[in-house]
């Protein structure tokens, strides 16, 4: 009787849950990087489809997040020695995102539980994996990874972000910084009711180089010899160029 009853509670559960789906829409499905690239942003944008009236007595939230490739990270401790700065401690991190950008229609403590951010790994310290840290206080330097790279914009927490209109219409606008790694960057849109991730749609945004950056890029990684000739050849060119500006500056 009771595993009957488990079955049914699942059971109704599920259709509950798949009466709301995430519909979604972005203002641009890549990020071309060239040589005037400083930045860009994307406007992230969906809907709410349901097959029957938003429920009333539930607190509905969406979380947008974005995300770089990821990649190990070696976190070390400067320390001051005979009035020198040298390298001490370091810890080893897995696995930490190059880029992340975490957006919520309300404070994620409000709309997010946290079991469900350990299983989906939402906020910024569960998108970073470190482990087999033996390093008493290993935490504070994933905290000041995380600090750091907040400071270059590449991490960001954009609370009340994401406008959610009559609980159907959402958006928000993710800016990407300059200094953004090449690749695929992982798209995430979660529906949570009471904390509860009841719906979620995932993307992928690329971000790439092109044009003349392509092409050095390519050249440097396939045919390195050629690139450091080449660069040889521009450094004595620009150095011929130096000079003789300057000696026709001296006349």
């Amino acid at each position: 009787m009771r595993l009957l009853a488990l079955l049914l509670w699942l059971v109704i559960g599920s259709a509950a849950a798949a009466e709301e789906k995430i519909v979604l829409g972005l203002s641009q499905d890549e990020v071309a990087i060239t040589a005037s690239f400083n930045g860009s942003d994307i406007l992230i944008y969906g809907a709410i489809q349901r097959d029957s009236p938003a429920p009333t007595d539930s607190v509905m939230g969406i979380i947008i997040t974005v995300s770089g490739p990821a990649a190990p990270v070696t976190v070390r401790r400067k320390e001051r020695m005979f009035g020198i700065w040298v390298n001490r401690d370091s810890v080893n991190v897995d696995s930490a995102p190059s880029f992340y950008a975490v957006a919520g229609s309300a404070p994620l403590s409000l709309i997010l539980k946290d079991i469900e951010d350990l299983r989906y790994k939402i906020t910024i310290p569960r998108a970073i994996r470190s482990v087999g840290s033996t390093l008493e206080g290993a935490q504070d330097f994933t905290d000041a990874l995380i600090r750091i790279r907040a400071g270059d914009g590449l991490y960001q927490v954009l609370v009340n972000q994401v406008d959610l209109e009559k609980q159907t219409l959402f958006d928000t606008r993710i800016v990407l910084p300059s200094n953004l790694t090449e690749g695929n960057y992982d798209t995430r849109i979660f529906l949570t009711r009471n904390g509860t991730v009841i719906d979620q749609y995932d993307t992928i945004i690329p971000v790439n180089k092109v044009g003349l950056e392509r092409w050095l890029f390519n050249l440097a990684h396939e045919a390195p010899v050629s690139y450091g000739l080449l660069s040889l050849a521009i450094a004595a060119v620009a150095g011929w160029m130096a000079s003789a500006v300057f000696q026709a500056l001296k006349r």
